[in-house]
């Protein structure tokens, strides 16, 4: 059975660095080959996700052991760690040396992770690879409708998904990444830490996201850069003033977007400033990834590109039955199935069950069209941002599309409200460009008829300072409530 990590009984170069801490492939199979062996037998495994050399090391060593690992947001509260524990039943925690516990994880056995334990001069024999049914990690939701559910990944989803990535983004072991994300979710751990290390290329975590780290490393050697869109706003807003970063970027391979859509507003922005086109891929926690732009496609800023090889996608009607339909009014449900799903969620069979429609599709809750090519756009969350106003099924993203490319508008968001007579009306939440000069909403509501149409402009304005997100920066729609507005 081909091993997960096949470069570690092969060493080539650098695998990991962390700011001013690296470890090359021999150093990262001696390190994780030790830990691996102390793990072995001893059931799940918590993981302190610090954006640290340590938490890298402790998820290679519980995959190479075979046990599942479970990565804890070090943002969550007590009230949440403490549900995880309980409801994850984790042996020990795996922890940087020095890192200070909250409470909640008192009671839990500690691991300090030495990233210099094992001997790299010698000949490392790694543990056999397990089957690809075994639970790989076990990562929770962000609990949007209840407490946060555990999603077993089995070993083959992450395989898979890596795999379809590479082939879609040609990705090699010469490439290196660099990524300023969180660990302790698909994006940052799986895609950004793991998947360098599958590829046998290395990974550059920049610690904390910054424009000048960014430049920094793409400018001396680096090919890819990963980020969420709250990034690259930031590296959209940065670039008239930091020419350096203009360059990096404009010699990297690839630049990819994920976790939420990335305004179109801000990929022209790049795209003419750097010549670079940014790529969105789409996917979630259940599923790791369904789709992408791929690196040698058309870069279609708006879409999240086709399904990656592996992958079955589809759209449905609230019947759940199969739209054929393509345009931006044919929206439906994306349902998917393939190697790349999720088992279960831990101690869950009911939700695990009323996850899947007949045949082992997936339902994600997510609404979407397709160009009559095949590419995918995404419209927003079926609960949250599909609108039903006047008779037409209207989702949220493009109106907040159209919004963003208003001059002033700095920040938008869209969702729906009862209305007696539209069943639904479309509501705009606007962090204005100025706010002592904020677009009225007769402004923004023509601007959103002429460039979609007159049944998607926005019936009521509201206006903010920021809007509410979340570590990864999406938006927390549950969090809006009404406030200042313009009917």
């Amino acid at each position: 059975m081909d091993p997960l990590f096949p470069a570690l009984t092969a060493p080539r170069g650098e695998a990991l660095r962390f700011g001013d801490r690296s470890l090359s492939y021999a150093e990262l199979a001696a390190t994780a080959g030790a830990l691996a062996d102390r793990l072995h037998g001893t059931g799940r495994v918590a993981l302190w996700a610090t954006p640290s050399l340590e938490t890298a090391v402790g998820v290679v060593a519980a995959l190479l052991a075979g046990v599942p690992a479970v990565p804890l947001n070090p943002k969550s509260g007590d009230s949440e760690l403490t549900h995880i524990l309980r409801d994850s039943a984790p042996s020990l925690i795996l922890t940087e040396p020095g890192a200070q516990l909250p409470p909640a994880l008192a009671d839990l056995t500690r691991h300090d992770i030495d990233v210099r334990q094992g001997d790299e001069d010698r000949p490392t024999a790694l543990p056999a690879e397990p089957d690809p049914e075994t639970p790989a990690l076990i990562v929770y939701t962000s609990g949007t409708t209840g407490p946060p559910k555990g999603v077993v990944l089995p070993r083959r989803a992450i395989t898979s998904t890596l795999d379809a990535l590479a082939d879609a983004w040609q990705w090699t072991g010469d490439d290196v990444l660099v990524h300023g994300l969180p660990l302790f979710h698909v994006h940052g751990l799986i895609l950004g830490t793991l998947g360098p290390l599958r590829r046998g290329g290395s990974v550059r975590h920049l610690g904390r996201f910054s424009t000048e780290g960014v430049a920094r490393e793409l400018g001396s050697g680096a090919t890819m850069l990963f980020g969420v869109p709250t990034m690259h706003h930031r590296i959209a807003e940065a670039l008239p003033d930091e020419p350096e970063l203009a360059k990096a970027l404009s010699g990297a391979r690839l630049l990819v977007s994920g976790s939420a859509a990335l305004p179109v507003h801000d990929h022209e922005r790049i795209t003419n400033a750097t010549g670079r086109h940014v790529i969105e891929r789409y996917g979630m926690t259940e599923t790791l990834m369904n789709t992408s732009v791929r690196a040698d496609g058309e870069p279609r800023a708006g879409t999240v590109g086709v399904p990656l090889p592996g992958v079955e996608l589809r759209l449905v009607d609230e019947a759940d039955s199969e739209l054929n339909d393509t345009g931006p009014e044919a929206v439906g449900e994306i349902q998917v199935r393939g190697p790349n799903l999720f088992t279960a969620y831990l101690n869950r069979p009911d939700a695990t069950a009323a996850a899947f429609a007949d045949g082992g599709w997936f339902r994600t809750g997510d609404m979407a069209v397709r160009d009559p090519d095949g590419y995918v756009r995404i419209v927003g969350r079926k609960a949250t941002d599909l609108i039903k106003s006047g008779g037409y099924k209207i989702g949220a993203g493009e109106i907040e599309n159209a919004l963003l490319a208003h001059p002033g508008v700095r920040e938008a968001a869209v969702t729906g409200e009862p209305d007696p007579d539209l069943g639904e009306r479309i509501v705009a939440w606007i962090v204005p460009a100025d706010p002592e000069v904020p677009p009225s909403a007769d402004e923004l509501a023509s601007h959103v008829a002429s460039g979609l149409a007159p049944h998607k402009r926005p019936r009521v304005v509201r206006y903010l300072e920021a809007l509410p997100r979340n570590d990864m920066g999406k938006i927390m729609k549950r969090a809006l409530i009404p406030g200042p507005s313009s009917d």
